[in-house]
């Protein structure tokens, strides 16, 4: 599975998911026969095992800072706003876009996976990330070489059976 870097499209949902972006990236793939729903779940429902231990340790650590780290209680999986796919809640949902995210008190982070239809590497899923304090921007800069990584290898292990 080939996942190439690229610039943020301009798309509708992530042009009104925050007010204010202080980091971005995109990464993109192919995928021309799963439904948009399919994409998200095969992406963000299920991360590699080393991805996994990742969280656990980060979770350990930001619980200290009293960063969120646990689900809602009344977590509901369902592909539709409001609900969730692994720790993300759906925020919106077009034809061809859905914005998943996460608020909390140092950061505003939204995923946008977005079906651009084109021949080849149509699928993009776009990060972006708002500081809200100093503490955010300091959040961000440790675990931006971490990132990167992460979101690749969880686009590569959705369809690494396919």
């Amino acid at each position: 599975m080939k996942v190439k870097t690229e610039i943020a499209p301009e798309t509708a949902l992530i042009k009104e998911a925050l007010p204010k972006v202080d980091f971005t990236d995109t990464f993109s793939t192919t995928n021309h026969q799963d439904t948009l729903e399919s994409i998200t779940n095969l992406i963000f429902g299920k991360e590699p095992k080393w991805v996994t231990l990742l969280f656990k340790i980060r979770n350990s650590i930001v619980k200290l800072f009293g960063l969120k780290t646990e689900m809602p209680k009344n977590v509901n999986t369902h592909f539709k706003v409001g609900s969730y796919i692994g720790f993300f809640q759906i925020f919106n949902i077009i034809e061809n876009e859905v914005l998943l995210g996460a608020d909390d008190s140092h950061l505003k982070f939204r995923v946008s996976i977005f079906n651009s239809q084109e021949k080849d590497f149509n699928i993009k899923v776009t990060t972006l990330v708002q500081y809200n304090n100093t503490f955010g921007k300091i959040y961000m800069t440790i675990i931006k070489p971490f990132h990167g990584l992460v979101v690749k290898s969880m686009i590569k292990n959705a369809y690494k059976s396919n």
